[in-house]
């Protein structure tokens, strides 16, 4: 899939494409940059590409679109700030969908003590695919 494509999935440029074939949209971005399926040496699996493209086909298009154009125009800077709780904040640094350095990298010095665990290679989906490195953290944070 193209990067124009995911940008238009984020809600930035020409939104035609998510309209005219959402189903098929929800497809190609499973099976390519949500689980970094699209990278050499990866392994697909038919399992989780069929599972996005369900739980995406069952919240809605207009809701799911909506909840995208949100997240993807809003500033939370102000409401980052704000937080007082112990924060874990994992991303990949492979992720295609949401770029770590307009994410992650952001929220971490905005989020008073927050902690930063960067996944080396791992895509967006990298909770379905990397369930194995990423449940001990969270384990290991929720039990400090």
């Amino acid at each position: 899939m193209l990067a124009a494509e995911v940008s238009a999935w984020q809600g930035n440029g020409s939104r035609a494409r998510p309209i005219a074939n959402c189903s098929q949209l929800y497809k190609d971005i499973a099976s390519g940059p949500f689980f970094g399926f699209n990278r050499p040496g990866a392994k697909s699996s038919q399992g989780m590409i069929d599972s996005f493209w369900m739980q995406r086909m069952m919240g809605g298009h207009k809701n799911t679109y909506d909840c995208i154009k949100a997240f993807s125009e809003t500033d939370f800077t102000e409401d980052l700030k704000k937080f007082d709780v112990p924060t874990l904040i994992i991303h990949g640094d492979d992720d295609q969908i949401v770029p770590i350095a307009a994410s992650a990298m952001i929220s971490s010095k905005l989020v008073k003590g927050a902690r930063l665990k960067v996944y080396p290679g791992l895509s967006h989906g990298l909770f379905a695919t990397h369930h194995e490195q990423v449940n001990p953290e969270l384990l290991a944070f929720f039990n400090e």
